[in-house]
């Protein structure tokens, strides 16, 4: 079994998108709420969305239909462990339009070297430790020579750390506060055995 979080509602082996099963059908009300909408359109404002794009976490699919609609040309994989929160957004998206894979983030269902860019909003700070390495590390196996990883998170202090550990040469983009959880820092990281390197403002060049 793999282990998310110490605290698993519902006896899952992850954290449901709204932190309980029950609370699943308002947590797009919830989140606009906190004005979590907010982030997403900075996530995907940065992000450049281009060619092969993987959503690692995308619950309800919230900054799925922004890169949907942000990059028409792209092709889009999402993945999540929740299946109630995949259907809701496959529903909000429609079909056709992305990919949709049920999985883990320590675990993509992915072969090496699939994505040009990885995006991640929101869920890495539910993470243990040790399954936050793993999903770094694997959101970094699936990117290709010069992939970017594009997250947006709270409690981002110690962020720029793991992922630089995990194999990212890796730029802090800013900062926005978010009702109750605080800061949201916003990262760049581009694998650090491919020849791009980052430009002061976390440009690839």
């Amino acid at each position: 079994m793999d282990h998310m979080t110490q605290n698993r509602p519902n006896h899952h082996d992850y954290l449901p998108a709204a932190g309980h099963d029950a609370f699943l059908p308002a947590y797009d009300l919830l989140v606009r709420a906190l004005g979590a909408h907010r982030v997403y359109d900075e996530l995907i404002e940065q992000a450049d969305l281009a060619g092969e794009v993987l959503e690692i976490g995308c619950g309800t699919g919230n900054v799925t239909l922004r890169a949907v609609r942000a990059a028409p040309a792209a092709r889009i994989t999402v993945v999540d462990p929740d299946p109630r929160a995949l259907g809701r957004a496959r529903r909000k998206v429609g079909a056709g339009r992305v990919r949709f894979e049920a999985g883990y983030a320590q675990r993509l269902p992915f072969p090496d070297a699939s994505f040009d860019r990885v995006v991640s909003s929101l869920m890495l700070h539910h993470l243990d430790e040790d399954v936050k390495a793993g999903a770094l590390a694997e959101a970094r196996r699936v990117l290709k020579p010069g992939g970017i990883l594009h997250i947006a998170d709270v409690r981002g202090a110690d962020l720029p750390r793991a992922v630089t550990a995990a194999g990212f040469e890796t730029a802090v983009l800013g900062h926005r506060r978010l009702r109750v959880f605080g800061a949201v820092t916003f990262l760049r990281a581009v694998r650090t055995d491919s020849a791009v390197r980052l430009r002061p403002g976390g440009r690839p060049g």
